[in-house]
């Protein structure tokens, strides 16, 4: 019974909150702005990386390319039917792609080629190859890559700049969304023959070879046996990419790592600014709460219900500000920092991941250590005698 939520007291304390509106005010703006930033930091990151691992989930097992003067070239694709020959090789396909940068609006698609009777080695182009006319100069595109496109008014068609200065008119035939968002947003998807067309392809190269191993466990065995074939070659297996990735991603979390430690040193110095004592009204306030009878305990009480309504409020406040900034207005500038900024990218969207333990974290690191903070000075004036506290 002694336990129970004592309604009085709680209402006392709104009263007290009141009384002090701007002070009120003015802390629970900062402690919603700190749990705000800490929480969009946290969404953000969870996103992205989840976007990322699922987009090293589709890439292929092994990537072969050639190297000519130390840098990538044209691949003969007959490599792939030599490939193909090694014992636990499931599969090869010769891959034709490339960047097509667009001057006017400063980006790159990535136009990649397929062909309608042969092996997808992505389960996102089985669908496109079902629904592209290739008897047709058409194409599908990445959702980026239409809205893009929609700018500059080519709603029907989009005309490329073949190597040798001519116009290639390809017809835009349909809209497709791959595995991820960050694989298609910027992909352009079409026939073999005209991505040869527009890059200045031959016939007999490719622009690398995916190799499918029917065993996992053998992928680095096969690779070294392509290497022993092919020594002019570079051969990239799904390990190497995912420490790629894994490489960048870490690199740019730096960035947040730093705004991280700096909002929570702000926090940090409001708490300590707290802790090391009460206001010369807070004192006076308690020290007339004694005089008409107020125990230690109820004054206690009654500063853990100021502390718990500023910093509950605020964190639900602050989480439900993050929710809307990163997942609702794809969280502006904060974003950019793993993205970066291009023209394609703005209209990437955070698939939305629920990770307790964020909230968890952000919860344990603001509200019990707040309560602490507005306790623990408390106790210290509620311990000494009415009049000692009053003066």
């Amino acid at each position: 019974m002694r336990n129970k939520i004592n309604i009085y007291l709680i209402e006392y304390a709104i009263n007290s909150l009141l009384r002090q509106k701007y002070k009120s005010f003015f802390i629970t703006t900062v402690l919603t702005l700190i749990i705000f930033i800490l929480t969009s930091v946290f969404f953000i990151t969870n996103s992205i990386k989840y976007e990322l691992q699922s987009t090293v989930d589709t890439l292929p097992e092994i990537v072969v390319q050639k190297i000519k003067a130390g840098r990538h070239s044209d691949i003969d694709v007959s490599v792939a039917d030599d490939i193909l020959e090694i014992a636990g090789v499931n599969s090869t396909v010769s891959r034709v792609w490339g960047y097509y940068y667009f001057e006017n609006l400063g980006v790159n698609f990535s136009i990649v080629g397929i062909e309608k009777y042969e092996e997808q080695y992505k389960n996102s182009f089985e669908n496109v190859a079902k629904t592209l006319d290739f008897s047709t100069n058409s194409m599908i595109v990445g959702e980026g890559v239409k809205k893009s496109m929609k700018k500059i008014y080519y709603n029907e068609y989009f005309n490329f700049i073949k190597p040798d200065g001519k116009l290639k008119k390809i017809m835009i035939s349909g809209v497709f969304k791959g595995d991820t968002e960050l694989e298609s947003n910027d992909m352009i998807v079409m026939s073999k023959e005209n991505v040869r067309e527009i890059f200045d392809i031959e016939d007999s190269k490719a622009t690398d070879i995916v190799v499918k191993v029917s065993n996992i466990d053998e992928i680095q065995t096969v690779a070294s046996k392509i290497k022993l074939m092919f020594p002019d070659s570079r051969v990239i297996t799904k390990d190497d990419l995912k420490i790629s990735y894994q490489n960048i991603f870490d690199y740019k979390s730096g960035v947040f790592l730093a705004l991280f430690i700096i909002t929570l040193f702000t926090f940090f110095i409001i708490i300590y600014d707290k802790v090391s004592g009460l206001s010369s009204e807070e004192k006076k306030e308690i020290g007339i709460l004694k005089a008409i009878g107020w125990r230690v305990n109820d004054i206690l009480k009654e500063k853990f219900y100021e502390g718990f309504i500023i910093s509950i409020f605020s964190y639900l406040f602050g989480v439900l500000l993050s929710l809307a900034f990163v997942y609702i207005f794809k969280a502006p500038l904060l974003q950019n920092i793993f993205t970066g900024y291009s023209e394609l990218k703005t209209s990437f969207e955070l698939p939305f991941v629920f990770d307790i333990q964020t909230l968890s974290i952000v919860f344990f690191l603001s509200v019990p250590i707040y309560i602490a903070a507005t306790i623990i000075p408390s106790w210290k004036s509620a311990t000494l005698e009415a009049d000692e506290v009053i003066r």
